[in-house]
């Protein structure tokens, strides 16, 4: 059964990533993309779940990385000793290579800009790849509320609106652009 480490100070309420990795036996690769089919759902009904990327190997031998996210340690360590995920995580085990369900947790946004297996980047490039993904986001989302906002003032009011607003830049950067920047920019970053 896996936790959380202890690495997260006592009442950390930022939000946190669980990597998790699994080396998975030659020619099983669709029964394990079938298991992944089938608890993703169950985590994703999970208290605090705010997403799942799945990074597949590029090549044979490369493990399996998945990604959760959740919105506090607690709900975090909730879920990876969850009997749900224990029954699961006990199915799929057959199908590793070395039977191990090696997890990795990390605070707030860190995974966005660690590559697997690389060490954190510079503060520096962390700070221009932010601002290279927001800054555009914060132009272009608006306009696209805009004709709901102007269809339902209520909908666009001062408080609403900018949530709305601010909802969609979180879960386009967490859930979409970071992840598969990270990956295409996994060079750069770790140099």
């Amino acid at each position: 059964m896996s936790s959380v480490p202890s690495a997260f100070p006592p009442g950390h309420v930022e939000h946190v990533s669980v990597v998790i990795r699994h080396r998975v036996h030659p020619g099983h690769g669709s029964d394990y993309e079938r298991w992944l089919a089938r608890i993703m759902p169950v985590a994703a009904h999970w208290p605090g779940h705010l997403g799942v990327s799945v990074i597949r190997p590029a090549q044979g031998g490369a493990p399996y990385t998945v990604v959760v996210r959740f919105d506090s340690a607690a709900h975090l360590e909730a879920w990876l000793a969850s009997a749900e995920r224990t029954m699961l995580v006990e199915e799929v085990r057959p199908l590793l290579v070395d039977g191990v369900d090696a997890t990795e947790a990390h605070p707030g946004p860190e995974f966005w800009f660690t590559p697997p297996g690389a060490s954190p980047p510079r503060r520096w490039k962390q700070v221009l790849l932010t601002l290279a993904v927001i800054y555009p986001l914060t132009l272009l989302v608006p306009p696209l509320w805009q004709p709901l906002f102007t269809r339902w003032p209520w909908l666009g009011g001062w408080l609403l609106g900018h949530f709305l607003v601010a909802l969609t830049i979180v879960l386009l950067v967490v859930c979409l652009i970071m992840p598969a920047l990270t990956r295409v920019l996994a060079g750069w970053l770790s140099r």
